[in-house]
């Protein structure tokens, strides 16, 4: 596929790659859609794949329960998704893999890295553990949960940037959602649009953003090397 560059004349080296975790280092995303569906069922909405995947990949709580009640006609009851974790949790216990190729990469980066999610930090935990990411990011994980807003608004990358003592054009964003490119963009940070998952090349592309399909390639594309 052709490769968006990256929209400036002159940038200053990249010395901090700040990762997504859902969907960019485990592939959970294929699984929380279907998981997803059953949930919507249950509350009594209904929702297309294409719909889960354009409203709820990669979003944050508030917007997922927004979504959510505009869909019931009707608000849901603080805590209403304690009822439904098990479902998520066997089916990734049974499931959850790394996505292909992204611990080669980690180990080959050669760049100072970081996790921002919007996930809570107890699932980024048992996510990570699961697949045996972990110990790549311990220390230096962050998560919604620690700023008053999640994706697409930049706080999150802004807040991991600064505690990482890295000033924003000098981070780059890895994500697999229109969300979290959005989130990047925000931040003033350049945008990797992972698009080996569910998202289509065509979310994720926009000014400031590489697209690429294969994990393996993002050490190359971060040192500016286009992959045909």
């Amino acid at each position: 596929m052709t490769h968006a560059p990256v929209e400036h004349a002159e940038q200053a080296p990249v010395e901090l790659v700040i990762f997504d975790c859902d969907g960019v280092l485990v592939d959970s995303e294929r699984i929380c859609v279907r998981v997803d569906a059953q949930v919507f069922a249950a509350l009594g909405c209904h929702f297309t794949e294409e719909e889960i995947v354009e409203t709820f990949v990669g979003s944050s709580g508030e917007i997922y329960d927004a979504a959510v009640e505009q869909r019931l006609g009707r608000p849901l009851e603080p805590g209403w998704h304690r009822a439904y974790e098990h479902l998520y949790q066997e089916a990734f216990d049974a499931e959850l893999t790394a996505i292909d190729g992204v611990a080669e990469t980690l180990e080959a980066l050669g760049l100072p890295f970081c996790l921002a999610s919007n996930g809570g930090h107890a699932t980024i935990r048992r996510n990570l553990t699961t697949t045996g990411l972990h110990h790549h990011f311990e220390g230096r994980i962050f998560s919604a949960s620690d700023v008053p807003r999640g994706k697409p608004a930049p706080d999150l990358f802004l807040h991991a940037a600064r505690t990482m003592g890295v000033a924003p054009e000098r981070c780059a964003v890895v994500e697999d959602s229109a969300y979290g490119v959005t989130a990047a963009r925000a931040a003033g940070m350049r945008a990797f649009g992972y698009a080996g998952g569910l998202t289509a090349p065509h979310k994720l592309a926009g000014p400031g953003t590489v697209v690429f399909e294969d994990m393996r390639e993002l050490p190359g594309l971060l040192a500016g090397r286009p992959v045909s």
